[in-house]
């Protein structure tokens, strides 16, 4: 018998024949680099390789790997329990967290019900603002309203608002809640907008909100749906709508929350407050699988006074005090580290990908806080793009037309600089 399972080299063609990776497919799968170790925005390979991290493990790693506080957090928390069921029982991790969270998110978001991650706390929004209506008499408001080409997660209520035509869930349409989709957001961030978007809006609330429980954004930018920069003018449009027509405002801060568009929340930029938030990704710093759902009283007392009586929601490692542990400590250390400063230095530096505007294939780029997108004309072939990535020593996930950054808070300039400039190379080269 192989004695591999007991030394540290990873078996890649075992991988290859036996593990499904995320939208990768087993027949013809897209090549996966074996990482043995990640330190700081480093993430060394098996081959002796060591790249620098321009993904931020798809969003979350704000601090980088293997942080000493972090793991503290863990190690500290081990001792005591890795996890205990939340039903009937309390701990102090998920305690502090969720007074962290009530304080820094906006007013009057005070209740907080901890999920498993990120698509999971956006099926929790849903069921919120669905059974909220339904407490309230009124079972006709099932629907969810939200604009196209958004994108909020792969479990099938998530899957049901995200686009309905261009996402990689289109397939899955006859089986899904059909749901109100509105044009998407075109002003751009920066920009001046279109008073249009607000009418044409209007006229979609004034004919839909008797079917609406909810209206489902991601604030500012729309994410895996295209890395759209929308103007805040139509986050304000949506408020003021949602108010006036009674529609629940959910706002998805899973990818925009905690620091990366420039905002604390990106909500922040068009100075409002949804009644329903939901965030993730970077609320552990990347170490582990937690996210979170808040609501204001109204709502939680409008689910609560109603028939169930409770919120029909219950996961199995909801409030695990690992991650709450870990998500405490990468929010003192958001605070402590000046995040506002990191993400101005690196929106500074970003712009390095302005270069890649003299290249005829690129269509578009454009930074906001700490995330790059050079937009191309074509769609890229990620294995061909990520080995000449990984020969300039970065890693770098591109999707669709998309090649994009958003790296660590703690990334020196010369990170951002050497990202950029694999980007740059591998267009000119047409390494994709």
């Amino acid at each position: 018998m192989s004695n591999n399972c007991t030394d540290n080299h990873i078996d890649v063609e075992f991988d290859r024949a036996h593990i499904w990776h995320p939208y990768t497919s087993m027949t013809k799968p897209l090549p996966n680099y074996p990482v043995t170790h990640a330190s700081g925005t480093r993430i060394h390979l098996q081959g002796g390789e060591s790249l620098i991290d321009g993904m931020a493990s798809w969003w979350s790693a704000l601090h980088g790997y293997n942080h000493p506080k972090l793991n503290d957090a863990l190690v500290s928390q081990t001792q005591q329990m890795s996890h205990v069921m939340f039903g009937g029982i309390t701990h102090k991790p998920a305690v502090d967290l969720c007074k962290k969270l009530v304080e820094l998110t906006p007013e009057p978001l005070e209740k907080v019900f901890l999920a498993d991650g990120g698509s999971v706390s956006v099926e929790v929004a849903i069921k919120m603002a669905i059974q909220y209506w339904f407490s309230q008499g009124n079972q006709r408001k099932h629907k969810i309203m939200t604009p196209k080409k958004g994108y909020h997660g792969d479990t099938f209520a998530a899957m049901s608002v995200c686009d309905p035509v261009n996402s990689m869930h289109s397939m899955y349409q006859g089986f899904l809640p059909q749901q109100l989709f509105v044009s998407q957001p075109k002003s751009r961030f920066g920009e001046s907008f279109d008073e249009q978007e607000a009418n044409e809006l209007n006229t979609y609330f004034a004919e839909h909100h008797q079917d609406a429980a909810a209206f489902i954004i991601e604030p500012i930018v729309q994410n895996a749906g295209g890395m759209n920069f929308y103007h805040p003018e139509y986050l304000k449009a949506v408020r003021k709508l949602c108010d006036h027509y009674d529609v629940l405002l959910i706002c998805d801060e899973i990818a925009t929350g905690f620091g990366r568009t420039g905002k604390l929340f990106a909500v922040e930029h068009a100075d409002i407050s949804p009644d329903i938030m939901c965030v993730g990704k970077a609320l552990t710093g990347g170490y582990m699988t937690l996210a979170a759902t808040l609501t204001t009283d109204k709502v939680a007392r409008g689910i609560c006074e109603g028939e169930a009586g409770v919120l029909m929601h219950g996961p199995t490692f909801m409030g695990n005090p690992l991650a709450c542990a870990v998500a405490n400590a990468s929010l003192n250390l958001l605070l402590e580290n000046d995040w506002q400063q990191q993400v101005s230095n690196i929106n500074q530096w970003l712009q390095g990908l302005t270069k890649c505007l003299c290249l005829d294939e690129v269509v578009d780029v454009r930074t906001l806080g700490a995330i790059g997108v050079v937009e191309l004309n074509t769609n890229v072939d990620v294995a061909k793009i990520q080995k000449h990535f990984v020969k300039q020593g970065v890693w770098i996930r591109p999707f669709g037309k998309l090649v994009y950054l958003m790296p660590p808070f703690i990334s020196s300039q010369n990170d951002i600089e050497q990202l950029c400039s694999a980007i740059y190379t591998a267009i000119d080269g047409k390494h994709y």
